[in-house]
């Protein structure tokens, strides 16, 4: 790990003011020193030798022509080097969002190669644009919405679609895509009816297997090995002509332009539901690794900067004839072990590449399509996570067959109705927690301090006449209900006759109207039946929610304890119990 520049070890937020805030890239040039140029220069060099193959197989992957790829590599790592607040991310295609983009593009697009560019050009807008919003109203936090479980299968599931994909590519075999799984059945057919280029899938095999076995060894180019060493068997047996191996072709000449992407209102919503799961995975993505690469610099990341940087390369990528890019978790390491210091190394990236199309647009006209599909293949292979998921079915069963559904949602129904469904079991999941939440009735247990769950407990002695009730979650609309049942069903099942019923609300951090108006209805019932109710331990941003909701006065200042063994006292004081503790 090359030492970390003195002026990157700590990037505070208040360092920067004003409007020079949403551009880091301007401070990290004020800060920059003669020192890194040389690692950033070389850097740069060893990284387009990765970023110009792998952007090409992202793009074919994506359902666009493979020049495309050069365009959305160029013009966002230039706009993520100004707006961007990692120094050593690399953004551009990626395998993550090539099955989401290719679910888009490919019906909308109806093999109109112009089509489906404009189409791929306008998700990259509505992401850049949801990712700016995003950023500039402070929602970095969103991504954290998915638990882990649900990443992995969700992730799990769009490797196996991206690798469902590429296999008609990588055997030379033409199928009509209608989902993965009726994708797998038509390969497989096509393999049983013998309709495979058996040297296409040679090369790409060969492909896939030198890039595998090189793998454990990051320093060895082994990407760029296979693919050169592809092309150069392509063009020096002419395989193409003689062996029908379809072959990437010239790339035109010159730069990408500034084009507004427009497709019409009749697909209008589809492109925009598009872009925004493409912004959703795209972001997950990047703040992961940032905070990664944060933590390994030592340096500070803010996360709503990070969704206005990754949105301006986006929106930048679908301006300039380029389609939605994320951050990449393989160019990024090969960035840093090339020894990158700040983001001039991917500036210089974009350079050859823009170099590479001016002065050298035929060079990698012999490099095979099942060669790129091996590349994408082999990328999707590395989004597995078998390992963790192991652990949590170990630790966690429900959490496990959660990823797993996850997983079946998007191979069964599709890239973007997975990610829906994904969204939909978060939420699911997160409320459920809520909804039906953990709650005690407490009793005091001999040697331990404080109260505590009389059903773990079963000897802990209860305070006659008193129930200690524990509510384990915010009280919302959903669970307001529930509360009031089990409260009341404590009352009936204490062993006294209950003259106070005390609410230990430590772990309640909110209130709602609704739920507002339950305790109201609580109280209520609870005083008919001659009974009190109290609170304990009631935070002051919960008690001040109930004075805006005018019930602290309806309730008295009297009804609230400091701690659980207050109101306990209180009780004993107030009823002359003899009890103790």
């Amino acid at each position: 790990m090359p030492p970390v520049p003195p002026g990157l070890v700590t990037q505070v937020r208040a360092d920067v003011r004003g409007w020079a805030r949403w551009l880091p890239g301007l401070e990290t040039m004020r800060r920059y020193e003669l020192a890194w140029l040389s690692h950033d220069l070389i850097a740069g060099l060893v990284l387009t030798t990765m970023l110009v193959p792998v952007g090409i197989a992202y793009a074919v992957a994506s359902g666009v022509p493979g020049i495309y790829g050069l365009y959305a590599t160029i013009v966002p790592l230039l706009a993520y080097a100004l707006f961007g607040p990692s120094r050593i991310l690399v953004l551009g295609p990626d395998s993550s969002l090539a099955a989401l983009i290719l679910a888009v593009v490919l019906p909308l697009s109806a093999g109109d190669p112009v089509r489906a560019v404009a189409v791929a050009g306008l998700m990259a807008v509505v992401s850049g644009v949801v990712c700016i919003l995003a950023g500039v109203l402070r929602l970095g936090f969103v991504t954290e919405l998915l638990s882990k479980p649900i990443r992995y299968g969700y992730m799990n599931g769009i490797a196996f679609v991206v690798i469902v994909s590429q296999l008609p590519k990588l055997l030379g075999v033409s199928i009509d895509s209608n989902g993965p799984l009726h994708d797998l059945w038509h390969i497989g057919r096509s393999v049983l009816d013998g309709d495979v280029n058996l040297t296409t899938f040679l090369v790409g095999a060969s492909v896939l297997t030198l890039i595998q076995l090189l793998k454990p060894w990051p320093r060895i180019p082994g990407l760029l090995i296979a693919i050169v060493a592809a092309t150069v068997a392509v063009g020096v047996f002419d395989l193409g002509a003689s062996a029908g191996v379809e072959l990437l072709g010239p790339l035109p000449h010159g730069l990408p332009g500034f084009a507004l992407p427009w497709i019409g209102l009749t697909d209008l919503g589809t492109a925009v539901i598009g872009g925004c799961a493409v912004a959703l995975v795209s972001f997950a993505d990047t703040s992961v690794l940032s905070r990664s690469y944060a933590a390994k610099t030592r340096s500070y990341v803010d996360p709503d900067q990070e969704m206005v940087g990754l949105g301006a390369a986006n929106l930048a990528a679908g301006l300039f004839q380029g389609f939605p890019i994320s951050s990449s978790s393989s160019r990024t390491p090969v960035a840093e072990a090339a020894g990158a210091r700040t983001q001039l190394t991917g500036v210089v990236g974009a350079i050859c590449i823009a170099l590479l199309l001016v002065l050298a647009p035929d060079l990698l006209r012999n490099l095979p399509i099942s060669a790129l599909a091996a590349v994408v293949i082999a990328s999707a292979i590395g989004m597995f996570e078998i390992a963790d998921l192991r652990r949590i079915f170990r630790i966690q069963r429900w959490e496990f067959w959660l990823s797993i559904g996850c997983f079946a949602g998007v191979a069964g129904l599709g890239a973007i109705p997975g990610i829906g469904l994904a969204i939909i079991v978060a939420v699911i999941e997160f409320l459920w927690d809520g909804w039906r939440p953990h709650f005690a009735v407490l009793g005091r247990v001999n040697g331990l301090r404080g109260f505590h769950d009389i059903k773990r407990y079963p000897d802990a002695r209860r305070v006659p006449g008193l129930v200690l009730f524990r509510w384990d979650a915010p009280l919302f609309f959903a669970n307001a209900e529930l509360f009031q049942e089990r409260v009341l069903q404590a009352v009936i099942d204490s062993p006294t006759p209950v003259r106070w019923v005390v609410v230990t609300a430590e772990p309640v951090t909110s209130i709602d109207v609704s739920s507002a108006d339950v305790l109201a209805e609580l109280e209520r019932k609870l005083r008919e039946a001659q009974i009190e109710l109290h609170f304990a331990e009631m935070k002051d941003p919960v008690k001040d929610k109930l004075k805006r909701f005018e019930l602290l006065e309806h309730f008295g200042a009297d009804v609230f304890h400091p701690t659980v063994g207050a109101a306990v006292d209180d009780y004993l004081a107030a009823h002359a119990v003899d009890w103790r503790p």
